[in-house]
């Protein structure tokens, strides 16, 4: 290793008790600092409040107003639960100050510090039907984590930016201006989950904390996530939807070492609760912070000296969850680094893999036959839980009897409550639904239109944000999306050069007023002045940015599904010292990591003909690349966003769920656009 150790503090959760955990990190602080920064795992804020505001004497609104400093900077994570709605707000508007030196992190995101770390997050706790729902609330408002938002971590690990001046004037007051110092390295210095791997536990011989330690704890999707980023330290709190309501329970692992990664190992540490329970096996308060020092890496640096107590890697592939010794009356004091040396490990027990040693009797049922992870009673959860599939008690969500019914056409039952778009039907998902595949792309019938009032861009719709709109023409409007790329509120947070300067931002949607699924599939009579209308917006924006020294780069996805859609244009501005040249190159590389292949587009027609899907990228120099989209082959349609956000060193405006704005702000940014745009306007 090489440069300068960074200090780090990790806690565990505060549960809402925010002055009394700041009062006792600046005593820890004073002994054992200075802290560079403070790590806050798990559930910073608690529950949620249900029927009652969050008033001026809330510990929630004082640390937003500032009138609640923390002592150390500090980054914060979602939980268990959805955070605070202020929270939210704050968030929104913010990009991620919470005050001062309090800083929310992405549910999936990635940062760099100015001491040259990387610090991932997956917020939120694992639950399998969860995890892979089609239609699931995302971001903080969603105690869980989804499969697109691990795909989405993955793929912030990989997003590039420019890194952040070295200068001893370099800071951190903003988490904006830290994010934008990322690499393409997929590799992670620390981890904060809630969550543990699958099979975080084999290998070694460290003392559980109680006998069902990881119970619900652990998901393979996380063991996953660790794989392909490979964390130094890895921290969690040891929570599920399962066990929502007991304490988390400290736990360190012995580290673990990643075979051909030039000797890198990963050390994984479960913290307690802050003023939490006593451990069921010593009565003993559990551990709730955790204080280590860590150098930044540096390229082509030696392999770092393996720990003598290193173990091999219990996220392989075939390793089976061995027998641990039951925890040990633990006298040292609550306070350790990360780097200290631990005794000699104990010799593990012998045996086959698939039965316990002589003398070994399972701590659920007294057995000798079984280990406990392989107990039947472990299936069996206890009084009050509630499966969230069936909403009955006695078993758990992964042996839940309705999980895997069949629906009437054979495939998975959704839900109650669930309706499928195509036909109506309750009683099979829109993959299974025969109208959706006879109607598809290949079946010669356009698919099913969604209603008016469910479509996002249909004037007709009452939902639709018409404030958004800047201009209205006998074809097309052009709206401002919600959550635009562009900051706008919160420019200065983000570095200067890149962000273009077009008022009211510059990010635009041009839309055909008549219902389209795409702008290839509108019948050839009467596509004419819908085309040309695009057109002439599209050269208005060219003039419009030009006068503020940033040119266009337009992109459609024409994505035919059973699911329908509103043809659409999006346009963002991009400074005009990023060439034609390095545009066409960011979608193309991207495109060759993500297995997106591009083409020269020549045809003159917006969108392209026939029954494929397409992804459509126009650049200033008026070139076109585009991509057929396969069927079975998934697509992000966040493609162009990824791109643009990472082109102009903004990563963390990746998700426009978690760049929306209040009313008021949209209004504001609409205003300042068609006041500028007038001018150019073509329908004025």
């Amino acid at each position: 290793m090489s440069g300068t150790p960074v200090k780090i503090l990790t806690v565990g959760s505060a549960a809402g008790s925010i002055r009394e955990m700041f009062s006792k990190v600046k005593a820890i602080d004073a002994k054992h600092g200075k802290f560079d920064l403070v790590l806050c795992t798990g559930d910073f804020f608690g529950p949620p409040k249900v029927d009652e505001e969050y008033g001026e004497n809330d510990e929630v609104m004082q640390l937003l107003d500032g009138s609640l400093e923390a002592p150390v900077e500090c980054y914060i994570m979602q939980g268990q639960h959805p955070l605070p709605p202020p929270v939210i707000e704050k968030f929104a508007k913010t990009g991620g100050a919470l005050n001062k030196n309090v800083f929310l992190l992405h549910k999936s995101g990635v940062m760099s510090t100015a001491h040259g770390l990387r610090i991932a997050c997956l917020g939120g706790t694992y639950e399998a039907n969860m995890y892979s729902a089609a239609q699931t609330l995302h971001g903080f408002v969603s105690p869980y984590f989804t499969s697109q938002t691990v795909e989405k971590l993955i793929s912030n690990t990989m997003t590039q930016s420019i890194p952040s001046s070295k200068s001893k004037d370099t800071s951190y007051n903003s988490l904006a201006s830290i994010k934008a110092n990322t690499s393409t390295s997929h590799l992670i210095d620390v981890l904060l989950t809630n969550t543990f791997p699958q099979g975080i536990t084999a290998l070694s011989n460290a003392p559980l904390p109680s006998p069902d330690f990881t119970s619900q704890l652990e998901a393979e999707p996380v063991a996953e996530l660790v794989s392909r980023i490979k964390p130094r330290y890895h921290f969690a709190v040891g929570v599920s939807s399962g066990k929502q309501g007991q304490s988390p329970l400290f736990w360190e692992r012995e580290p673990f070492v990643w075979e051909n990664e030039n000797g890198r190992f990963t050390r994984f540490i479960s913290l307690g609760a802050f003023g939490g329970e006593a451990a069921p096996s010593t009565g003993k308060k559990q551990r709730w912070f955790y204080a280590f020092s860590i150098t930044p890496a540096a390229p082509n640096e030696s392999a770092p000296p393996r720990p003598v107590n290193a173990t091999g890697n219990p996220l392989s592939g075939g390793v089976h969850r061995g027998l641990k010794r039951p925890m040990e009356e633990d006298e040292g004091e609550n306070y350790r680094w990360g780097n200290v040396k631990q005794g000699p490990k104990k010799a593990k027990a012998g045996g086959s893999q698939g039965k316990p040693p002589d003398g070994y009797k399972c701590k659920i049922c007294e057995s000798g036959d079984h280990f406990i992870t392989d107990c039947p009673d472990r299936a069996k959860p206890k009084e009050g839980y509630i499966c969230k599939i069936c909403n009955e008690p006695g078993h758990f969500v992964r042996d839940c009897p309705t999980k895997h019914q069949v629906g009437d056409t054979g495939g998975r039952k959704p839900r109650e409550g669930y309706v499928c778009r195509a036909c109506g039907s309750e009683l099979h998902f829109i993959q299974d639904c025969p109208t959706a595949q006879s109607h598809g792309p290949r079946g010669g019938k356009p698919p099913r239109e969604i209603a008016p009032d469910e479509c996002w861009f249909c004037l007709s719709n009452p939902k639709l944000a018409k404030h958004l709109i800047v201009s209205i023409g006998s074809e097309c409007y052009v709206t401002l999306p919600k959550g635009q790329i562009i900051p706008t509120h919160t420019k200065s947070s983000f570095p200067s050069g890149k962000i273009p300067t077009v008022p009211g931002g510059g990010h635009v949607l041009i839309v055909p007023i008549t219902h389209y699924p795409t702008y290839a599939s509108i019948p050839p009579d009467l596509s004419g002045p819908i085309i040309q209308e695009t057109k002439s917006y599209k050269s208005a924006l060219f003039s419009f940015y030009a006068k503020h020294a940033a040119h266009p780069v337009s992109f459609e996805v024409g994505r035919l599904s059973a699911k329908g859609g509103h043809a659409h244009v999006q346009v963002v501005p991009v400074p005009q010292t990023i060439t034609a040249d390095t545009i066409a190159n960011a979608f193309t590389s991207e495109g060759t990591r993500l297995g997106v292949e591009f083409e020269i587009e020549e045809t003159e027609r917006e969108g392209v003909t026939g029954d494929r899907g397409y992804f459509r990228v126009e650049l200033p120099d008026g070139r076109k690349l585009v991509h057929w989209l396969r069927d079975g082959v998934p697509f992000s349609i966040q493609f162009g966003r990824q791109v643009l956000v990472g082109l102009l060193g903004i990563p963390e405006r990746f998700d426009w769920k978690e760049c929306s704005q209040s009313d008021d702000e949209d209004r504001e940014d609409a205003e300042a656009f068609t006041a500028a745009f007038s001018p150019f306007d073509p329908t004025l």
